[in-house]
């Protein structure tokens, strides 16, 4: 049997209509940097997907680079941002955002999850202390949709952590590294309208999404961060050839087809985790999207990768949680084969 690779969601190349659409430019010239009338399609396209016609745009190449740059620019030197302490900023950047010069201050989540309460009382904290002129400011919260565990914030939890970071005067960062897979899973309420009016940056996910590399930043209200195309560049993030993220955005929200992607691997996904349960398997955290934690002896996990690549995840004693992520490419065939094996 062919190995079968259930590691991650970004394993393949591009969905067909992307690669269509790039290979429809042979031989035509675009201007640099975004300028062009592809980018400015795409940019109008995310502005009504989103709800926010006045809105800035911007593409960028990945998800890490995404985050710091936003990150960056968005917070003074002697601000940090608020995060869960399983956040992607907080495990599985490398410092990236520390790097910039930035304090990632974390609390403790529940699947993933952090609270409005929890949010309110870090703010409190810092203006209550006495030295707080000693200590970093926090004046931003970073979550992600889905989290890093899978899970989903509610339309209500979202509201309130809105409603907190506005009475705190703390800005709000979504990261919708995933959030193709987000939009289209069970029970999710919240749209990309929602993220357009609760939060004040967001991307739309377009490299673990259907897409080849791209991550589309939207600030819901125009110059909320002055000078940001500079300060893109300055930070070695700008495309010169801009347009090749933009024409996969202007291709995935075209026609409901980012949501379709994401509802393909939710949907394998929830395949997968029905025959773990008939099973027996032990999953570690619930959720409804493309991302399944399974908690496995060593010696099991071993077995399997001969056979599949999973993705590690944490160490548990003696045994190992590992990940099964779905994408939106993941076929019948395959989800056939891996809970043939399992």
């Amino acid at each position: 049997m062919e190995k079968l690779y259930f590691a991650s969601d970004y394993m393949e190349t591009g969905t067909p209509e992307i690669l269509e659409r790039l290979s429809a430019l042979k031989g035509k010239k675009l201007t640099g940097y975004g300028s062009d009338e592809i980018s400015e399609s795409a940019r109008n396209r995310v502005r009504a997907a989103a709800g926010v016609p006045e809105g800035d745009v911007f593409f960028l190449s990945g998800g890490t680079q995404t985050n710091a740059v936003v990150i960056d620019t968005m917070l003074r030197p002697y601000e940090g941002v608020i995060a869960a302490h399983t956040g992607h900023v907080s495990a599985h950047e490398a410092g990236a955002i520390e790097h910039g010069g930035h304090k990632v201050l974390e609390i403790p989540a529940v699947d993933g999850k952090i609270r409005a309460e929890q949010i309110a009382e870090t703010a409190d904290a810092y203006w209550k202390d006495e030295n707080h002129d000693h200590l970093v400011m926090p004046a931003m919260v970073y979550i992600s949709q889905p989290t890093e565990w899978g899970t989903l914030y509610s339309l209500k939890e979202l509201e309130d952590i809105s409603r907190v970071c506005r009475e705190k005067g703390l800005a709000l960062y979504v990261d919708g590294a995933r959030l193709a897979y987000g939009l289209g899973a069970e029970g999710n309420d919240v749209t990309l309208p929602d993220l357009g009016r609760l939060c004040d940056a967001f991307y739309i996910g377009g490299t673990k999404c259907g897409a080849l590399l791209g991550e589309a930043v939207v600030f819901p209200k125009k110059d909320r961060v002055p000078h940001f195309f500079t300060m893109v560049k300055q930070h070695g993030a700008l495309l010169a050839k801009g347009w090749i993220a933009a024409i996969q955005f202007d291709t995935l929200l075209s026609g409901g087809l980012y949501e379709k992607l994401g509802r393909n691997g939710d949907r394998q996904a929830d395949r997968i985790r029905k025959v773990l349960d008939e099973k027996g398997y032990h999953q570690h955290v619930r959720n409804s999207t493309n991302q399944i934690f399974i908690t496995l002896t060593k010696e099991k996990a071993k077995e399997l990768s001969g056979k599949v690549e999973l993705g590690f995840w944490e160490n548990k004693g003696n045994q190992v949680v590992m990940r099964i992520a779905t994408s939106w490419a993941t076929t019948d065939e395959e989800v056939d084969s891996l809970l043939e094996m399992l």
